[in-house]
């Protein structure tokens, strides 16, 4: 068991912004545990004697246990969390359903919710501090009208007002809290969007490569003194009409 790297955890991490974030830290030289529903089976990475491959729903609790049992059982240490897994989708307010809307919250906010909790505990136990970085979006502070999602953004939302609680309430004990907000990111999400319309989504016409959310996940995982920070990274998107 090795306690001389440090070691974090990612969430949703078998594609896209989350599969960028495992390798930048392991290009960083960091531990990982790395999670998603099946991510042994994805083919995007191989364990490794840095790196640990978690199955599991993350709205579930006992996904969050296993992820925080394998980083101390494996690691040493829980010193860093990105809450990575999330789900986004669009409708008409009025066309959002029940189901829809406990879908939404089980993933971005019970997913957030009890593996950040988990955390925290270990982190206070082991009285070193750490990171904990979520993922929001440029939406929260600019609604565009074309983009009906409204619902999503009740989850959000409550995940930027979470990191600024957090980050209050754990300052003393050095756990930093912060979220990176992005606009449109070249991920499979938007595999069938045309990239003409995307780019227009913000006001340097560009669309953010997964690899662009990670130099920011990164940035906030070793940034000592930010916390409470929503950095966005959005090509300006979040600062109004353009």
């Amino acid at each position: 068991m090795s306690t001389q790297r440090k070691t974090v955890i990612v969430t949703g991490a078998s594609q896209g912004i989350g599969a960028s974030v495992v390798r930048g830290f392991l290009a960083r030289g960091y531990n990982v545990v790395a999670n998603s529903r099946n991510i042994s089976k994805s083919g995007a990475f191989a364990a490794a004697e840095n790196l640990a491959l978690v199955d599991g729903d993350i709205s579930q609790f006992a996904t969050a246990q296993k992820l925080v049992e394998t980083a101390v059982g494996k690691f040493g240490s829980v010193d860093a969390l990105v809450n990575n897994a999330g789900i986004f989708f669009t409708k008409p307010f009025t066309d959002f359903t029940p189901e829809d809307f406990r879908s939404l919250v089980a993933t971005n906010l019970e997913g957030y919710l009890y593996v950040t909790q988990l955390t925290v505990k270990q982190m206070l136990a082991q009285k070193t501090g750490g990171s904990i970085t979520g993922i929001t979006t440029s939406l929260v502070e600019n609604p565009i009208a074309g983009i009906t999602a409204s619902v999503p953004m009740i989850t959000k939302g409550g995940l930027e007002s979470l990191t600024r609680s957090l980050a209050s309430e754990y300052a003393k004990e050095g756990i930093r809290v912060n979220a990176v907000a992005p606009g449109i990111v070249d991920t499979p999400m938007h595999k069938d969007n045309p990239k003409d319309f995307l780019k227009s989504l913000s006001p340097m016409g560009v669309i953010s490569s997964a690899e662009d959310i990670a130099s920011a996940v990164l940035y906030l995982a070793e940034a000592k003194t930010v916390t409470g920070e929503v950095i966005h990274v959005d090509g300006g998107s979040h600062s109004g009409k353009w």
